[in-house]
């Protein structure tokens, strides 16, 4: 494939945007290469500037869950940017889709909407320091919520020590308060309550990971932590932004019966506009402004144009039974197809998934955690991804995320994908 346009797009992107791009996963920076600008999109389809068609898994790294261009999200977004795009005032489709989200979802009485993932959780942490009148948090390596100063934190000697920052700007007296253990290690949690008594006010944690690739919780893992919080009136923030409404209706909690204390969202309840949001029982949530003393606001929260995006597509999701089983089967079957084909041609892999969350990892050991998925044959993954590139598919640009499957899949698309793996591992 030919990519012309893309690379003069970025060549004049680089002038006037910061590497010429506003995330920095879209440069290909670590892929190599120059990034596909896009055009338009449509069901599980991409099509860039230059005119060439791309099956899409990515799909806005996860929002589009029912495909690209969905037509009732469409509908109601134009039918809402018809009455005006923003007020600064309360109107009924907050409540509206406040409503349906509180009913999907286990264990939340209350939900507050913001505007990104990242405030969610920033909002959450605040939120949980505010209730418990504790400081300190823990975080684990490789899961990722956002880039507040709290969450950019890279290990330190040992579980129990303090974090360093990881991005110029990042204080050290925030790293102090931002508590580091592996993924999946519930020992390290443990030790880092036992080493600072009384202190922490939160565990944040994705309860799926899915910035290190998709990587589940362990047996146990994830009622260690709810017991842990239990026994040291910690709060349990489950940040749900990518797994909410993604792997079930309720998200984690109703995958695996584990009650998070806060839960925060993003991505597909937004219907791919931006948006976030956190949520907790009454109790927790009185302590938010207006209502209490823990302070948080934004002007474009609750924005008309978004909460009707997520309005409908939360509908679709809310009242379509089958709609989990069809993306569950779906993604069984390209990880049937992909290991296969890997297992056929002799490549060590390691394919992670839960529902319509999927990665492929090329390591034969087991990938628990940042530091095992670290270890992958990164070569191999970048002949990988540009292998599939030119052969029309499209996944994510770093071998530490999560692919992220649609519904507007078709077998035969999923049959073309697992052909170009083929393809691709053939000359690997």
């Amino acid at each position: 494939m030919k990519y012309q346009r893309s690379s003069q797009l970025f060549k004049e992107a680089n002038d006037v945007i910061p590497g010429g791009v506003n995330s920095p996963v879209r440069a290909f920076k670590a892929v190599g290469g120059t990034p596909i600008f896009v055009k338009k999109a449509k069901g599980a389809y991409l099509y860039d500037e230059d005119g060439n068609r791309l099956i899409d898994y990515i799909n806005s790294w996860g929002p589009m869950i029912l495909g690209h261009a969905y037509k009732p999200v469409v509908d109601a977004v134009v039918d809402k940017a018809k009455k005006g795009t923003s007020f600064g005032m309360p109107t009924e489709i907050e409540t509206k889709i406040a409503e349906l989200a509180v009913s999907m979802v286990p264990n939340i009485d209350k939900i507050r909407f913001v505007n990104s993932g990242t405030e969610a959780c920033m909002s959450a942490v605040r939120l949980a320091r505010g209730f418990t009148g504790k400081e300190k948090i823990i975080k684990f390596a490789g899961c990722y919520h956002g880039h507040s100063d709290s969450f950019l934190i890279q290990a330190g000697s040992g579980a129990v020590t303090f974090g360093s920052p990881n991005s110029p700007g990042v204080t050290q007296g925030t790293a102090r308060d931002t508590l580091l253990a592996p993924y999946n290690n519930l020992e390290a949690v443990k030790n880092i309550f036992q080493a600072n008594p009384n202190e922490i006010a939160a565990i944040i944690v994705e309860p799926v990971a899915g910035n290190m690739g998709c990587i589940p919780p362990v047996d146990g893992f994830l009622e260690g932590l709810r017991n842990l919080c239990n026994a040291h009136q910690a709060i349990l923030i489950f940040d749900e932004v990518m797994t909410g409404f993604r792997l079930a209706k309720g998200g984690v909690q109703e995958l695996f019966g584990i009650k998070a204390d806060i839960v925060c969202f993003g991505k597909v309840i937004g219907g791919g506009l931006p948006v976030g949001a956190f949520a907790a029982r009454k109790e927790i949530m009185s302590h938010l402004a207006p209502e209490g003393p823990v302070y948080q606001a934004g002007t474009l929260s609750g924005n008309p144009l978004a909460m009707a995006a997520g309005y409908a597509l939360l509908n679709v999701l809310n009242t379509d039974d089958e709609v989990y089983e069809r993306l569950k089967k779906k993604t069984a079957y390209l990880h049937e197809g992909i290991s296969k084909v890997l297992i056929n041609n002799n490549i060590k892999h390691t394919i992670n998934r839960v529902g319509s969350m999927i990665s492929v990892h090329f390591l034969e050991t087991p990938v628990v955690d940042f530091k095992t998925a670290a270890h992958g044959n990164n070569e191999h993954f970048k002949a990988f991804f540009h292998g599939m590139l030119d052969a029309g598919v499209y996944i994510a640009p770093s071998a530490f995320e999560s692919w992220f499957i649609t519904d507007a899949l078709s077998y035969d698309d999923l049959d073309f994908t697992i052909a170009a793996v083929e393809t691709v591992v053939k000359k690997m």
